[in-house]
């Protein structure tokens, strides 16, 4: 996009009418979300990116087009709602046409209070007006109106807070409140969940509006279950996440009942916004969520997702919290809605991620791929096909990241640190972090048979503290080296007790292997295994 843009600025028609074409669905959800009329969505669309091409070249940076050109879409929208405010039904007759057409009531009564709203803001003075009119109608932020007006911050804080004071006079307090809600931007009630401390503190720091909630989970690791808020199966996967990766349990058990508090008043939120990455980490906490929503009456609450594969500039694009706080800014507004073809296919990925079956996780893939290779859930397919690549292989029982790791030992890699910022490049699709990784050195260095050493290594159960070793050589054994060459098999040597989703294999057989010439996994029928 960064390409289409900077040719565009140059003159270049073709380039523009890529652009378009890439950010015109994002645009027509947004103008149809303010007007609620097809026709004029489109007009307010096709009006804007006539603003766009014309004011393209005062456009500084071209990472920031998705912001600057949400904001013209809304201000065509707010013209396009003045334009139509003579015409607007009458509340008496909107009852009535809605009983045969759903939704018509509530289009009126947005229109009625956005009429009543713009006709006394304009009554103010100009000191409370124009900062009022720039932030809730325009939809621009606070520090592009300090900079544009020449007022301090501060200043224009209490002028809008005064103008929406004096504006309690016109209105009964609570059509006050829900007219204002019910405007695109200014104070929507909206909740944001992200998947880490860093994108939520960033998103916090004015750009979004709304709540932000960091979702604290590892879905990539220890048991899965199709209904993780039973009390039952959330104690089994609190004690082997504590036991494995040394999250404590009762922090954990705290932790999700919290998390599952907030997002279940999701009814009192006008948009709930999902944002997410590419990776088996996002990607399985992705389809948690959908199965989760699914399962529930949205109502008039509106689901969507922002979810990304790569930034430019970024390179390698491991996942939003890279980000700065300008370039998660351009992403603010360019999420598509969810609805309930996204919602279904996601809860099928969750419900086959959670089974002790992967042959059915790979069956959906292969049914569901076109599905899974667009739209919401593009970044799916691939992330769950490397998901059961962890399964131990037909050839010598490893699993993509223990290959993958004994692989770079015997290359030359020779520090825990260097193998975590290679085999996690390599395997970015997994979305591994430190804590899973290390969990997976400790395994392959545990034990009578192990494959690796590291030396002067000490055993890490705080997953809080960084690992001692990180600088510590470590190099292959001579059984490392027959299970890389195919000449021994690692679960008959090491044996095995992992959870791959909703598969638990135990012991010195493993009831389902990979097979990497196939791209699929095969099941031992012979294995008597608990599963």
């Amino acid at each position: 996009m960064l390409q289409w843009i900077e040719e565009a600025q140059k003159g270049n028609a073709e380039a523009f009418r890529e652009l378009s074409g890439h950010v015109r669905g994002m645009a027509y959800v947004v103008a149809y979300d303010m007007l609620g009329d097809v026709q004029l969505a489109e007009d307010a669309v096709q009006e804007a990116f006539l603003e766009a091409y014309m004011n393209l070249g005062s456009l500084q940076e071209p990472a920031a087009f998705p912001g600057w050109f949400k904001t013209i879409v809304v201000r065509q929208c707010h013209r396009q709602l003045r334009r139509e405010r003579l015409a607007l039904l009458p509340m008496e007759a909107a009852a009535h046409v809605a009983e045969s057409t759903p939704g018509v009531a509530e289009i009126a009564e947005r229109k009625e209070w956005t009429r009543v709203l713009h006709s006394s803001v304009a009554e103010l003075s100009a000191k409370l007006r124009v900062p009022l009119q720039l932030f809730y109608f325009y939809g621009y932020s606070l520090q592009e109106i300090s900079v544009y007006l020449g007022i301090p911050p501060g200043t224009l804080k209490k002028r809008l807070h005064d103008g929406r004071r004096k504006l309690k006079g016109a209105f009964p307090v609570a059509d006050l409140a829900a007219a204002f809600h019910l405007l695109q931007e200014g104070g929507q009630r909206m909740l944001h969940i992200v998947n880490g401390d860093s994108v939520g503190d960033k998103l916090k720091q004015g750009i979004v509006q709304g709540d932000v909630l960091v979702w604290r989970e590892i879905y990539s690791a220890g048991p899965i279950f199709i209904d993780l808020s039973s009390e039952q199966e959330r104690r089994v996967r609190a004690e082997v996440l504590e036991a494995t990766l040394g999250i404590p349990a009762a922090e954990y058990m705290t932790g999700c009942a919290e998390q599952e508090r907030i997002v279940g008043g999701f009814h009192g939120y006008d948009e709930v916004v999902l944002w997410f990455e590419h990776d088996l980490f996002d990607q399985s906490m992705l389809a948690y969520l959908l199965h989760w929503f699914k399962g529930r009456k949205l109502g008039r609450t509106k689901l969507s997702l922002l979810c990304i594969g790569e930034f430019p500039g970024i390179e390698p694009f491991h996942g939003l919290g890279q980000l700065t706080k300008d370039q998660l800014s351009t992403l603010s507004g360019t999420w598509q809605n969810l609805g309930k073809k996204e919602l279904q296919l996601g809860s099928l990925l969750w419900e086959a991620y959670a089974s002790a079956d992967p042959g059915k996780l790979a069956a959906l893939l292969e049914e569901r791929r076109d599905e899974l290779g667009e739209g919401a859930l593009s970044f799916a397919y691939d992330a769950f096909k490397a998901h059961l690549s962890r399964l131990p292989s037909v050839e010598n029982g490893l699993g993509i990241v223990e290959q993958t790791t004994l692989q770079a030992v015997a290359d030359g890699v020779d520090t825990p640190l260097k193998l975590f910022r290679q085999v996690t490049d390599e395997l970015h699709r997994l979305g591994m972090g430190d804590t899973e990784y290390w969990k997976v050195l400790r395994t392959l260095t545990a034990g009578e048979h192990p494959l690796l050493v590291i030396d002067g290594t000490a055993e890490v159960t705080d997953y809080r503290e960084v690992p001692e070793f990180l600088s510590r050589p470590v190099m292959l054994t001579p059984l490392g080296e027959q299970v890389l060459a195919g000449n021994a098999d690692r679960v008959k040597v090491q044996g095995v007790d992992e959870w791959y989703g909703g598969l638990h294999m135990q012991g010195h057989e493993a009831s389902w292997r990979w097979d990497s010439t196939a791209g699929r996994p095969v099941h031992n029928h012979t294995s008597t295994q608990t599963e």
